[in-house]
């Protein structure tokens, strides 16, 4: 029983963290957060990370009330989310920020605004469309309170590792380097690309075991 909850709670922090890819974000924060002071910097990250994990952590609690309002299945979302997340994968790969997460202009527009932590960084950097859909479907392919638990712990155990690496980004970057950034970005994407095949192959899977 505990082997197989750990086993769940590594296979769920796993995919919550590889979607979040929080280290990937970190050419992004240190760039719009590049004029600030230290102590600035490190606000923002606070504020930033603790709006987006409300934000995935409220998804994964209404989630299912949501896919019930608009009658959508799980295996709906695993469908049209495994594709989502194929979409940042293949940019990441390229080591290029996602256009479904942030694009070029909209990080440009946001150095001068007061307000980046919410957007673009809380959300959708840390928490956008890919991290939404992935906790409501984790949360949907659950039936035990026990794993609805561990999911909630998987995504603040997440989110709390982002807020150090964001903390600590300018010296993650002085350490790993710029081209150590990318090529862990394109790690991270393959990863998740990995992760999107698997979704979106269990969505087509069982939607067709209900029509037969």
């Amino acid at each position: 029983m505990i082997a197989d909850s750990l086993g769940f709670f590594i296979y769920t922090f796993t995919t919550i963290f590889v979607v979040v890819s929080p280290i990937s974000a970190v050419v992004t924060f240190i760039s719009l957060t590049s004029k600030m002071t230290h102590e600035n910097k490190n606000e923002i990250a606070k504020k930033a990370v603790t709006l987006a994990c409300f934000i995935a952590l409220f998804f994964a609690i209404t989630g299912s009330v949501i896919l019930n309002l608009f009658s959508i299945s799980v295996d709906s979302l695993r469908v049209a989310g495994g594709i989502l997340l194929f979409s940042i994968a293949f940019d990441m790969m390229h080591a290029k920020i996602s256009g479904e997460s942030i694009t070029e202009e909209e990080i440009s527009q946001s150095q001068e605004r007061e307000d980046i932590w919410v957007f673009p960084i809380g959300l959708p950097l840390l928490t956008g469309p890919g991290t939404i859909s992935t906790v409501i479907v984790l949360m949907g392919g659950t039936q035990t309170i026990e794993q609805k638990i561990i999911i909630l712990v998987a995504i603040i155990l997440t989110f709390i590792i982002s807020l150090y690496i964001f903390l600590f980004s300018r010296r993650i970057h002085k350490l790993i380097g710029y081209n150590g950034m990318l090529v862990f970005t394109r790690l991270m994407g393959l990863l998740l690309a990995a992760l999107a095949v698997d979704l979106t192959a269990r969505g087509i899977i069982d939607i067709f075991k209900l029509t037969i």
